[in-house]
């Protein structure tokens, strides 16, 4: 009984204007940041390498390497503090989680591009 209240008051704060995203996905998560009193948009690119389905705290995790170190951070899908996900390109995986991109570099860590 408690699981069907919670759904109902969650139900308005999921977000329905997001992309359909799926794993091997190169993405965009435009994130707000705050610096003091002001608001800026920073954006935030790379490979969508897990997912996580829970309802209102649904989370992805988004890998991307920058100055050659392997950053991943993970995103509550449903956060306010993201203003919009973008798909830049769609990877063909036959897995449901990319962990094992964290052991691979350069071209090997490449994805093939779905048709």
């Amino acid at each position: 009984m408690q699981h069907v209240a919670l759904t109902k008051i969650a139900q308005p704060q999921v977000r329905t204007d997001l992309p359909v995203l799926r794993i091997g996905d190169t993405i965009k998560v435009h994130v707000k940041i705050r610096e003091g009193e002001k608001e800026r948009i920073q954006i935030y690119e790379g490979t969508l390498i897990a997912r996580n389905n829970k309802g209102i705290s649904q989370t992805i995790t988004v890998r991307k390497i920058s100055f050659s170190v392997g950053v991943e951070r993970i995103f509550p899908v449903n956060s306010p503090v993201i203003d919009k996900i973008e798909v830049v390109r769609t990877g063909f995986v036959r897995r449901a989680k990319l962990y094992y991109l964290r052991g691979l570099k350069g071209k090997a860590a490449r994805l093939k591009e779905r048709e």
